[in-house]
């Protein structure tokens, strides 16, 4: 589904964010009450909770605990296949220049080396929403505005909801299995991981999940954390759910596990390689799925396959490789957990991109520097 930025439902909302971390910028000493849209308080001395209804007017208010909050009253409703009516949420870093205090966010992917965090909720039926971590990414130490990368971890789902995008497979991350979602909800990019089942909470390292986005191709350890947070989604209802506890840290300092591609080898004993390519295109865009196999009788250790496109075409994100482009050259590196082709294996990638003009695919492709039959 298409979601609206979180925080964005008018556009003079970058001046009412920055008067709410005014207004409500106290720390929170006993229960507080918030009903305004965008208001906010601190708790703890180091975390923010906010309000945050930015999808819908009428009235959501939320109350605000020693150690996280609960939704008291939600009176919007929105359809389930359309975007949330709010994100009540308590964070750490920065989020539209109301940063938590103390905190050292933004920080280098490379120079955390843990983060970790913990979580509890209590929920509620007869409601429509989503329970989730959100992690924020960019390219830039951004304190403000939209970023590039939205990571979303969903504890728990009730109604006929589903995150953004479409599935792209599987992942195992802090001893459980996830679904893992990739899409674009029209101002940034989003992986978001869905336990099967709901999670009443849990405590992890949430370096892990961003290890796997890194993993996917779709940001760097020179990218910036920006902020962590913990909430709700509501569609329909919601009075009742609540966060309980709520603890994040991030330690800066050393680097995190580095992303390593075994030495590389190219396709051998005259079998050679093979691609399928296979592609969707719209007016102004495309995707394309790449599956590259390995024809030889040696495993390849190690692979990249450059190919050119066509005019008119630029790729702006990739799932499961590092994909990059210079003109019109692209190069497509294995993820960490795809680098090594058994004989008859096969690894498969994908991409998005901008399209100005006719789509046309590719047409020829080499492999670790030998050409591939075309699948």
């Amino acid at each position: 589904m298409k979601r609206p930025l979180r925080a964005l439902a008018a556009a003079g909302l970058l001046a009412v964010g920055s008067i709410v971390a005014v207004a409500f910028g106290g720390t929170a000493s006993a229960d507080t009450q918030i009903c305004e849209q965008y208001g906010s308080t601190v708790i703890g001395g180091r975390y923010v909770v906010q309000n945050n209804r930015w999808g819908t007017t009428a009235q959501q208010c939320i109350n605000v605990t020693g150690s996280g909050f609960n939704i008291t009253s939600q009176q919007g409703s929105a359809p389930t296949n359309g975007a949330p009516v709010s994100y009540p949420s308590i964070f750490v870093g920065c989020h539209y220049t109301n940063c938590s205090p103390g905190t050292n966010l933004p920080a280098q992917v490379k120079s955390i080396s843990s983060a970790p965090g913990s979580i509890s909720f209590n929920y509620v039926g007869g409601a429509i929403y989503d329970a989730a971590y959100d992690i924020w990414l960019d390219p830039s130490p951004k304190r403000d505005g939209v970023n590039a990368m939205e990571i979303m971890i969903w504890f728990n789902r009730q109604g006929s909801i589903q995150p953004i995008g479409s599935p792209v497979g599987n992942a195992n991350i802090a001893g459980r299995s996830w679904q893992v979602w990739r899409g674009n909800n029209g101002g940034n990019n989003v992986i978001s991981y869905v336990a099967p089942s709901a999670i009443q909470g849990m405590s992890f390292n949430v370096l892990d999940f961003i290890a796997d986005t890194r993993n996917r191709g779709a940001i760097t350890n020179d990218w910036y954390l920006t902020s962590i947070q913990a909430g709700f989604e509501p569609w329909q209802g919601g009075a009742g759910l609540a966060v309980t506890n709520f603890s994040q840290t991030v330690n800066t300092g050393g680097n995190p596990p580095p992303t390593t591609a075994p030495p590389t080898t190219p396709p051998g004993n005259g079998g050679g390689c093979a691609v399928k390519y296979t592609s969707n295109s719209w007016n102004n865009g495309f995707t394309a799925d790449v599956t590259v196999t390995n024809r030889g009788s040696s495993a390849i250790n190690g692979w990249t396959l450059s190919y050119n496109l066509p005019s008119g075409q630029q790729v702006t994100s990739s799932w499961n490789a590092s994909v990059t482009q210079s003109g019109s050259t692209v190069t497509a590196r294995n993820a960490s957990h795809n680098g090594t082709l058994s004989p008859g294996g096969s690894a498969t990638f994908g991409y998005q991109g901008s399209l100005n003009g006719t789509y046309s695919a590719p047409t020829s492709f080499s492999l670790n520097g030998v050409a591939c039959a075309r699948a």
